[in-house]
Order: C-alpha cells, then sequence, then structure tokens
C-alpha cells in the first residue's frame, strides 16, 4: 500500500493506526474534528482512521469541507491513551454522551465499559497517529451535525 501504509486492521476492521504523512510540505492537511494529520491525497485514498462517518474517501469534497490546510505544529502520538500529551490536547480521551471519561479507567461500572466498547467501535478512540497541536476552524454544522448522529463529540477549537 502507498502512502505511510494504511495502518494495521484490528479485529473490527478499525486501523490500529493511521497512515504517518508521505511528505511535510504544503499539501499536508488536518483533519477539523480529531486533529489528524495527513497528506490531502491520503484523506482523499484512505480517509480519516479516527472519523469514518465523515465519509472522506467516498466524498472526495469532504475532504475539503473537513480537514483544513492552516493548523500549528504537528506532534507523532503511539499511546494516545496514556500519553500526558494526548490529554493535554484532548486526543487521549474518549466522549460518551458529552461526558470526557479517561480510557485508562480502573473502577468503570458494567454500564461505562459497554457505553466504551460501543464507542471504539464507532471511533470514540483516537489511534496513534501525526496530530496537529491547534486548528483554528471549525467544522462546518452540517458535519457537526454527522457527529452528533453517530454520538461522536465534536469539540471546537479554543478562540484566543
Amino acid at each position: 500500500m502507498r502512502g505511510g501504509g494504511g495502518g494495521m486492521m484490528d479485529d473490527d476492521d478499525r486501523a490500529t493506526h493511521a497512515q504517518i504523512p508521505t511528505s511535510f510540505g504544503p499539501e499536508l492537511r488536518a483533519c477539523l474534528r480529531c486533529r489528524l494529520v495527513k497528506t490531502y491525497d491520503q484523506f482523499r485514498q484512505n480517509g480519516c482512521e479516527n472519523c469514518p462517518f465523515l465519509e472522506m474517501d467516498k466524498e472526495h469534497d469532504n475532504v475539503v469541507n473537513c480537514t483544513t490546510p492552516n493548523f500549528t505544529g504537528i506532534i507523532s502520538l503511539m499511546d494516545p491513551s496514556r500519553s500526558w500529551a494526548a490529554r493535554w490536547l484532548r486526543i487521549g480521551h474518549l466522549c460518551i454522551s458529552g461526558i470526557q471519561e479517561r480510557m485508562d479507567m480502573t473502577s468503570c461500572c458494567t454500564v461505562a465499559l459497554t457505553k466504551i466498547t460501543h464507542l471504539h467501535q464507532s471511533a470514540g478512540r483516537f489511534i496513534p497517529g501525526c496530530y496537529t497541536l491547534a486548528v483554528s476552524e471549525e467544522l462546518p454544522e452540517e458535519y457537526q451535525g454527522i457527529c452528533q448522529e453517530n454520538n461522536v463529540q465534536y469539540v471546537p477549537p479554543k478562540r484566543v
């Protein structure tokens, strides 16, 4: 497979890691929902591994609408569920009905674990990859609605 590999798949046919950008030039874009960084062509060919419900690989206009070339910095995360940098960037957390729950919960009730399993299957957990430190644009309202329909929280960028 071209372009940094398509990522290994787990038992749920979900990538276990995101593609690594094939270049670090002006063709880089960041997903406006999860801030994953890849090239335009990688988003167009394979979509966003964290946000498959945005269907960037099926509808090429979604790549333009759901990503931005305007972002600040790049960080590589190997284990978003345990990384302090991921917690700081709000990447290492799950969002359950608008409430953030830490991935490494040790005293969860069965209901919360069931919700976590469901969200893992519906792209509620971010996978290892390259992420931006910040984006300044918001995901368009139409796509925010798609996030809501899929029970996936969208956190708009902080206004400075």
